[in-house]
Formats: C-alpha cells, sequence, structure tokens
C-alpha cells in the first residue's frame, strides 16, 4: 500500500514538473506531521447501533486548457491516463480521512449496512481568488483529464463564486465504490478577495506570494497534504476568522478537499433515501449541519442534501501556538429522476435521467459546516 501511494506521488509530480520546470517548495502537511493532531468534535455520543437561488448559466474561459486534454478515458491508450487520474484522486481522498473521523467512521458505517457500495457525487475543494490560486489553479488538473467545465454559481453575502465540473461520460470503472467508482463531479470555489477589507486582503497576498509558483500545483499540494505558502501566524488566522470563516479555513486547509459527498440513490439499502440515512447517522451520534434545516432542498425538489458538522484539529502555527480550527466534513445528495423520465422503470434509470448540477440556496447552507456555530451548537 505504501509503495503504491509513492509510486503515485512520484508520477503526479512528475507530471506537475512537467507543467512547469520549476517546482516550488512545499510545506508537508501529511498525516504523519506534528502540525496537525487529529480530533473528532462532531460526536453527540459514543454509542454505535445499526438500525434496520438560482443557477447562474453564463460561462466563463479558463485561462488554461492543457493540450493533453481529452474527452474521457476511451480506448487502451487512454487507461493509463485513467488510473494515474484515480490514484491521485485516491491521494486526496486518503489525507481526507487521516485528518476527519467522523468521515471515515460514516464511510465505514454505511458500508457495513447492507453491505452498501458507495459512489462519490462530488469533491469540493476552496481557493484564494487571488494571484490565480481561485478556481483555476485546482481546475486544470481536472480539465487535463477530461472534466468539463459547467455553470457558474454566486454567494454575494460569503464574497464567494464557485464552478462546477462535470466527470467525462466514458470510464473503465463505473461498478466500483468510492474514487474506483463512478468519477464524480468537482465543485470548486474562490474567495473574492478584493472585495475582503483591506486587512484580509493584505493577509491573503502576503502568504500566497511566499507560495511561488505554488498555484500550478493545487492538485500535487493536495494529493501531498501540503499548504503552497508558509505555516500562518496564529493572530492572522485570527483576523480573517472574524471577517470570513471560508478564509481562515483556506489558510490552514489550503487545498485539502473540504468534503466528499455520497451519492445517496446509489446505495442499495433503504439508506437510499436522504431522509433515513439522515436518521441513521444520527442514531449513531453524528452531529449534522442544522442551517437552513438538516436537510436542504433545491427549489424544484429534485436536489435534497445534507451534510454533518466538520471535525477540528489542532494546528501548529508558526509562533508556537496550537490552537483548534476546523478541518473538513461528508455530505450526502440524493438526485431524483427529472419529471421527464418518472414513467422509466426503476432499473433502467441511470444518473443522467436524475437532476443534474448544483442548487446556490443548498450550497450556501451548506458552506456553514466548518462554521463557528455549528462547531460550537449543542444536539438537539
Amino acid at each position: 500500500m505504501e509503495a503504491t501511494r509513492v509510486s503515485s506521488m512520484i508520477s503526479l509530480c512528475s507530471y506537475m514538473k512537467s507543467r512547469s520546470p520549476s517546482l516550488p517548495s512545499l510545506n508537508l502537511l501529511s498525516s504523519s506531521s506534528s502540525l496537525y493532531d487529529t480530533k473528532s468534535r462532531n460526536l453527540v455520543h459514543s454509542k454505535t447501533k445499526f438500525p434496520g437561488s438560482s443557477i447562474c448559466n453564463r460561462r466563463r474561459d479558463l485561462c488554461m486548457v492543457s493540450g493533453s486534454k481529452t474527452d474521457g478515458f476511451q480506448g487502451s491508450t487512454l487507461q493509463g491516463a485513467e488510473s494515474f487520474f484515480r490514484s491521485v484522486l485516491a491521494s486526496m481522498e486518503r489525507v481526507y480521512l487521516s485528518r476527519n473521523p467522523t468521515a471515515n467512521a460514516i464511510l465505514e458505517l454505511v458500508r457495513s449496512f447492507g453491505d452498501d457500495q458507495i459512489c462519490y457525487d462530488h469533491l469540493a475543494f476552496r481557493t484564494f481568488g487571488v494571484h490565480d490560486y481561485g478556481i483555476d489553479s485546482m481546475a486544470r488538473f481536472f480539465l487535463d483529464f477530461g472534466y468539463t467545465q459547467r455553470e457558474e454559481l454566486r454567494f454575494p453575502a460569503k464574497k464567494l463564486k464557485a464552478l462546477w465540473f462535470a466527470p467525462p461520460t466514458t470510464s473503465s470503472s463505473d461498478s466500483g465504490t468510492g474514487v474506483n467508482g463512478p468519477l464524480p463531479r468537482i465543485f470548486i470555489s474562490e474567495l473574492l478577495v478584493d472585495e475582503m477589507s483591506l486587512q484580509a486582503q493584505e493577509i491573503i497576498k502576503r502568504y500566497t506570494k511566499t507560495s511561488g509558483n505554488g498555484n500550478k500545483y493545487a492538485a500535487l499540494a493536495s494529493a501531498l497534504g501540503s499548504l503552497t505558502w508558509e505555516k500562518p501566524l496564529y493572530s492572522d488566522f485570527q483576523q480573517l476568522a472574524r471577517e470570513s470563516e471560508y478564509a481562515a479555513w483556506t489558510l490552514v486547509n489550503g487545498y485539502a478537499v473540504n468534503h466528499v459527498t455520497i451519492s445517496t440513490h446509489r446505495l442499495r439499502s433503504h439508506l437510499r433515501n436522504i431522509k433515513s440515512l439522515n436518521q441513521f447517522i444520527e442514531e449513531n451520534g453524528f452531529k449534522l449541519n442544522s442551517e437552513g434545516g438538516v436537510l436542504k432542498v433545491s427549489p424544484d425538489g429534485l436536489l435534497l442534501q445534507s451534510s454533518t458538522v466538520a471535525d477540528s484539529i489542532s494546528f501548529n502555527f508558526s509562533d508556537g501556538i496550537t490552537e483548534s480550527v476546523p478541518c473538513s466534513y461528508i455530505e450526502f445528495a440524493e438526485r431524483l429522476v427529472l419529471p421527464r423520465y418518472k414513467s422509466l422503470p426503476e432499473k433502467e434509470i441511470k444518473e443522467f435521467h436524475r437532476r443534474d448540477g448544483f442548487e446556490v440556496g443548498n450550497a450556501d447552507k451548506i458552506f456553514e459546516s466548518t462554521s463557528k456555530d455549528q462547531l460550537t451548537r449543542k444536539a438537539s
């Protein structure tokens, strides 16, 4: 297992090196690093039991499209590309699970119930929209491997925007599980730094400038569990947290996976109903994000989402202060069948027959999974 991980990292480093002749030095934050001491903070109790706004359609051109971009993984000549791509996703997932015991526990819990196969609806990342460290920095990796840019979403109150990316339509592992199953959608958001206070702008720009060409290696940083900028001061983290929880989270977590999302309708057991899954999770001692209600429903009623509250981890700041900071969480999404396909037999229904895309209102509430209000509230 370790040899495979090292091989994958060497391959990823080689790929990123080919994109630029000067690979920057990265500040490694792996699970074995002294910077992080993982602690779960959203367990309500320890018992475990097993019971029976509309989307803006405006598209924009990304500044980079690699010449190696493909339309998918068709043909034997691209099997190596898919294998490499999935190994990178697996490394991102490994870092995510090593820091988030709640996500790890829930995945195991759901798998163990009815021997369920888990598929990911999407993976989400946060970025700083400054000095080319925003959406484009992470998107280039997925575009290179056949993903397609879709709609943009805006969150004015949070000073955020986001884009989501659809996976290639062909793949050799649609029957697998997790990162080895159907390729997930990708959701990448960015903080609109120029809309922040001058003090917050100065802090963010100071750190991104220390990263050199780190914005070119966002996927590498995510797969390694690394920051591309220097380890922050606690005072800078506090200042950003007072103005934007999103900004403070990104300062200490960088390009790490913000959350993975279980596609509930692809489960085999009765947990495929998201309301049943929410009940199951809460009965097993986990706290769900209650912002706007536990279940977030799109205006058309076809996209149902919920999420846990983020875990907290101990972070060693550069000035010697060690404090608990929010890490990541796990989300759940049920996409209902579109009205025009309602007459199809259940066995014939495919993913493209279901509601696609994202919803601003739902996503706005899901963002709150890492907020102080959610982390500190008591269970109902």
